[in-house]
């Protein structure tokens, strides 16, 4: 393995290996196809269907509902799939199934069809499962002798993704609400194949890196290397060579529990959008539905501190200050999980995009500046690659060339089609495309604030996220406080959902980026994975609920206003913030020294 990992750092382009690279544009396709789609689900199932473009028509809180599940499901399927590359398939492997299983999603969904529409929702579903964790994976394997390397392959990855989510979202978008639907979710499935391909061409590059594994078990002191007391680490590698294994209990409840949490998941968009239920029973006047989803956390807060329980007090200690800084993150993701519902609906249908004369001249120069200067950049590290590698993955790099010159090709027709209009409708899904600007233009300078003096706790970290999320809430309500109740349209400033987008990604980056790392260095090795279970279920938990409390949209702007919907979007989160605040020196102690 290190004889492989030697030969990938002989070809290096920014000082990191090609294979990198080859990692970074499959998961930038991806997410543009994943991104692309996403932003497209709630426009296309409420439009109307008696328009330019038709939808479905379907109420806003029926919308929601499914896309809540289908958002939940992305979370929970990826601890199926990292399972399965772990013990058969590896991970190279799993990237590909993954990718495949994606592209024939994607073309399900171009069909419109009820029956497609379906189908490409599940296969989305099992494709995430087999890609997300797995191709992660492949770069910490890579990284397994250059350990200082590893945060920079990262940071040069995220990138990835935010560049593929910044294109998918522009480029579907408009050509979903400016063309039609199925070529939006077309376009998706286009270049996750396109992806797939350039991936699968280059695979040979990796060696035996990502492949089908061994039985050959490594035991490793989980970052042992990150802790300097003496104490502590001899207490690490108690923790660690202590054997702690599900019992049958433990696997009967999480069985149990998990099989509740599904049960939910489908029935709450069977029972708000086919007006069935199976679930069909009550207690104490609570749903058949309610009661499950209760139970099933239950038992899965059983099973959890029955496993915190049995470790020595330190590692115990540092599990609950995991298991907090999960309940945090479901509270942020309820609430920041808005951008791609009620937040869209808000820029589809309250905001004014319309411009005209000098305020459209100055749109159409920034929306050019946006899209070509990324796209330039990224041409040219292709470019580097391609002088590298030509001969090695020669099929490769022509898919990969094809992928680009079909990107071009969209984003220059796309800049023409605006360019010679005085008036300028700005696209809904546009919108969307800030929070990737945001964070690939911040991201440094939150980088060097985590890298300062004045580096923050963790607790202060999730602290003021939870609160510049809840501003930017602040800042649609204020915007919002004018549109009387009921009102189904408005013609609210853009800069008030300009500004959200911007708050809203600040507080992404106090907090989202830095969950896993934190989990890695708090939990002991043979806890991980479950660890990592109970994270991915905090954030699939936070996007129903996002999705459940966005589609009471209609209802609360109904009897009260879009103002105050807004608002008590705004308050929750400053309001955990400041609990987050109060628990910081508590949750130091529990985190025995680990910043």
């Amino acid at each position: 393995m290190n004889t492989d990992i030697e030969n990938l750092f002989k070809d290096t382009v920014l000082g990191h290996p090609i294979g990198l690279f080859i990692l970074f544009f499959t998961e930038m396709w991806e997410r543009f196809s994943f991104y692309g789609m996403r932003i497209l689900l709630i426009l296309f199932l409420t439009a109307p269907l008696v328009s330019d473009n038709p939808g479905w028509d379907w109420p806003r809180e029926h919308a929601l509902s499914l896309i809540g599940t289908y958002a939940s499901l992305l979370y929970l399927t990826p601890i199926i799939g990292g399972w399965i590359a772990d013990k058969w398939t590896g991970y190279r492997l799993a990237v590909v199934i993954g990718c495949i299983i994606m592209t024939l999603g994607h073309a399900a969904m171009a069909l419109e069809t009820t029956m497609s529409f379906y189908l490409g929702l599940a296969l989305l579903v099992l494709g995430t499962g087999f890609f997300k964790p797995n191709i992660t994976s492949i770069i910490s394997e890579m990284y397994k002798t250059r350990e200082s390397k590893k945060d920079g392959a990262y940071t040069i990855f995220y990138m990835g993704v935010n560049a593929g989510a910044f294109f998918g979202m522009m480029l579907c978008g408009y050509l979903a609400e400016n063309y039609g639907w199925a070529y939006g979710f077309g376009l998706a499935g286009i270049f996750m194949l396109l992806g797939m391909l350039q991936f699968l061409l280059a695979h040979k590059i990796f060696g035996k890196i990502g492949a089908v594994p061994s039985k050959k078990i490594d035991v490793v002191l989980h970052d042992a290397e990150d802790i300097t007391d003496p104490e502590v680490i001899k207490d690490e590698v108690e923790a660690a060579s202590k054997l702690n294994p599900f019992t049958t209990f433990d696997k009967v409840l999480i069985a149990l529990s998990s099989v509740g949490g599904l049960f939910y998941l489908f029935n709450d968009p069977i029972e708000k959008i086919g007006g069935s239920t199976m679930l069909p029973f009550e207690f104490m006047g609570m749903s058949g539905s309610n009661l499950v989803v209760i139970a099933a956390l239950i038992l899965f807060l059983i099973v959890l501190v029955m496993r915190i329980s049995r470790y020595i007090p330190i590692v115990r200690d540092r599990l609950v200050a995991v298991s907090i800084f999960a309940l945090f993150t479901v509270f942020f993701f309820a609430f920041f999980e808005q951008s791609l519902g009620s937040m869209t609906l808000f820029a589809s249908d309250y905001t004014n995009r319309d411009l005209a004369g000098n305020t459209a001249t100055v749109f159409k120069i920034v929306d050019g500046l946006l899209t070509t200067i990324p796209l330039i950049i990224i041409t040219y590290v292709i470019f580097l690659i391609f002088k590298k590698t030509f001969t090695k993955i020669g099929a490769s790099n022509v898919v990969l060339g094809i992928a680009f010159l079909c990107l071009w090709i969209l984003v220059i027709y796309r800049i023409y089609d605006k360019s010679f209009s005085e008036e300028l409708k700005v696209d809904a899904t546009w919108f969307g495309i800030l929070n990737s600007f945001f964070i690939i233009t911040l991201a440094p300078l939150f980088s060097k604030w985590w890298e300062s003096k004045y580096n923050p706790s963790a607790a202060m970290k999730y602290a003021i996220g939870l609160i510049l999320l809840g501003v930017g809430f602040g800042v649609l309500a204020y915007g919002a406080s004018d549109i009387p109740s009921g009102a189904r349209t408005a013609s609210v400033s853009m800069i008030f959902l300009i500004l959200a987008y911007l708050f809203h990604t600040m507080g992404e980056l106090c907090l989202s980026p830095l969950g896993l790392s934190y989990l890695s260095k708090l939990v002991p090795a043979r806890m991980i994975g479950f660890m990592f279970g109970v994270w991915y279920l905090a954030i699939a938990v936070g996007q129903k609920l996002a999705n459940t409390m966005g589609g009471m949209i209609d209802k609360i702007s109904a009897e009260y206003s879009l103002g105050t919907f807004f608002l008590i979007f705004a308050v929750i989160p400053i309001a955990v913030g400041f609990v987050s605040m109060v628990l910081n020196p508590v949750l130091k102690k529990l985190m025995h020294g680990v910043r």
